[in-house]
């Protein structure tokens, strides 16, 4: 069974961006919690990160018939970006979004997350533990 973890803008700064919100654990160590996360359940994984919206849309595409299923961070395209939504769809992958602060207390604009109308299910507030949370249900999901 192999997943695909995707990240979008900014995670890339995790640890240096608003570390009151986002924690001060580097993307580094979010990358190792999925890789031991994945390796400790017998799950291929492959992460990725961009801050182009094209580029995440083009690796949800390449997806099909690669990977069972998709973790998905889609950060600020969480709430803009209807063609991450329409890719989510169109490969219909079993998808899992997270959020490593939980946006249903934050601004206004953040409030709507397009990503969730194709998603099993969502993590949120639960910093990097989150995506721990969510490969375990992705993979008890896609085992049943």
């Amino acid at each position: 069974m192999n997943v695909l973890v995707i990240n979008g803008p900014n995670l890339n700064l995790l640890g240096i961006r608003e570390p009151d919100l986002y924690g001060k654990q580097d993307y580094a160590a979010l990358v190792a919690l999925v890789e031991e996360t994945c390796a400790q359940e017998g799950l291929g994984v492959e992460v990725y990160q961009s801050n182009h919206e094209g580029d995440i849309v083009d690796k949800i595409q390449a997806a099909l018939g690669k990977f069972d299923g998709i973790v998905i961070n889609p950060a600020a395209y969480t709430h803009t970006s209807v063609a991450i939504l329409d890719a989510l769809k169109a490969v219909a992958l079993p998808a899992v979004e997270v959020h490593i602060s939980d946006v249903s207390k934050r601004e206004e604009f953040r409030q709507v997350s397009y990503a969730r109308l194709a998603c099993i299910k969502t993590y949120m507030g639960l910093g990097l533990e989150g995506y721990r949370q969510a490969i375990l249900y992705l993979k008890d999901y896609l085992t049943k």
